[in-house]
């Protein structure tokens, strides 16, 4: 075929794409209907989990895995919104990388309202301004995210899901290198591209700022001010981009939770989210996390805080594989509890890929 003949093909799949579409969108409307009579939430991480799954098993020849999945949480994001609208509340303003996480997850067909900070987060989705809420947990190279941590021990709300997003961070402003005289930057991205601010902007004032987005607007108002940001912010505020890619770990994520008034249910890979204290006496962690050990249960991350009002006392968060709905999860937190003056369990929900 020539170019032409290829392009009326093209023409006729996009026409049958559209009404494929179009017969998923009424069946959406549909769904949705069910859920509403049943009280059932719009959202269902686990349900969307496994159509992801189950599409990076197709073995297609010319469109990447990665590429169907971003198709795909665009097609269930407008699909859930004709359901019913969405409100989702994450870390802002905009061009953040929590943002990009609420983008991934929820698709640009959900209201996304951008928070000052974490706490405010929760707070918009205890008080129902928010059906849910998309904050940081931990970063691959920067470590955890504490004011998240400290938001579970006095909220309500449940994890129903997880989500990592890739960091790649640049420096941008509007004069060059050498001319820099303020550095503005989250405290996250500053830890993230150590050597690299080593080697270029040693000597040059540091200012903390709430946000990589925030960052880049301060140094777009700074004649000799740069930012370490996200290249949308750069872009978003004019600045020229003076180097890319300076994070000192080629592979550094960041580890998103999706919180609200529930849970997920069961997919097969899950994870399960625990908060408790142990008794201030020597062995006594071991002791809580023994069960764990002994019902095979493998941990993937853990976490103090120091205990409020309790002067070296101490709360752990721990993770760990496995959906609370499971007899031998259920057994080892019951063990756990026995050992432990607090127990929470934080939620359950698939495991991000």
């Amino acid at each position: 075929m020539n170019l032409d003949e290829l392009r009326q093909y093209v023409d006729q799949i996009d026409e049958q794409i559209i009404q494929l579409l179009d017969q998923r969108a009424s069946l959406a409307l549909r769904i949705g209907s069910r859920k509403q009579g049943s009280n059932t939430a719009i959202y269902d991480a686990t349900r969307e989990t496994q159509i992801l799954r189950r599409l990076a098993q197709y073995d297609t020849t010319s469109l990447p895995n990665t590429a169907l999945a971003s198709i795909f949480r665009e097609i269930l994001g407008a699909c859930r919104s004709i359901q019913q609208p969405l409100r989702v509340a994450y870390l802002g303003p905009h061009y953040t990388f929590t943002h990009m996480a609420a983008l991934q997850q929820f698709g640009t067909t959900s209201e996304l309202i951008p928070s000052g900070s974490i706490t405010e987060v929760f707070g918009a989705v205890q008080r129902e301004q928010a059906d849910y809420g998309v904050i940081p947990i931990e970063n691959s190279t920067g470590g955890v995210v504490a004011e998240t941590l400290d938001c579970f021990l006095d909220s309500h709300l449940l994890i129903s899901g997880e989500l990592y997003v890739p960091v790649h961070l640049c420096a941008a402003g509007g004069c060059a290198l050498e001319e820099v005289t303020t550095l503005y930057s989250h405290p996250q991205p500053l830890a993230q591209a150590r050597q690299w601010l080593h080697q270029n902007l040693a000597a040059v004032a540091i200012e903390n700022v709430a946000s990589t987005a925030v960052a880049a607007r301060r140094a777009s108002e700074d004649p000799r001010g740069v930012a370490i940001t996200t290249k949308l912010a750069a872009e978003s505020h004019e600045l020229e981009i003076l180097a890319e890619s300076i994070e000192d770990e080629p592979t550094n994520r960041t580890r998103f939770f999706v919180i609200g008034s529930h849970d997920a249910e069961a997919t097969g890979q899950d994870k399960t989210s625990t908060v408790f204290t142990t008794t201030h006496q020597a062995g006594a962690l071991q002791a809580a996390l023994e069960p764990l050990a002994t019902h095979d249960i493998n941990m993937t991350f853990i976490q103090s805080r120091p205990a409020r009002g309790r002067l070296w006392e101490y709360v752990f968060f721990v993770d760990f594989e496995g959906h609370r709905s499971q007899p031998r999860i259920q057994q080892a937190l019951e063990e756990l509890g026995g050992h432990c003056p607090l127990l929470q369990v934080l939620g359950s929900y698939p495991v991000a890929e």
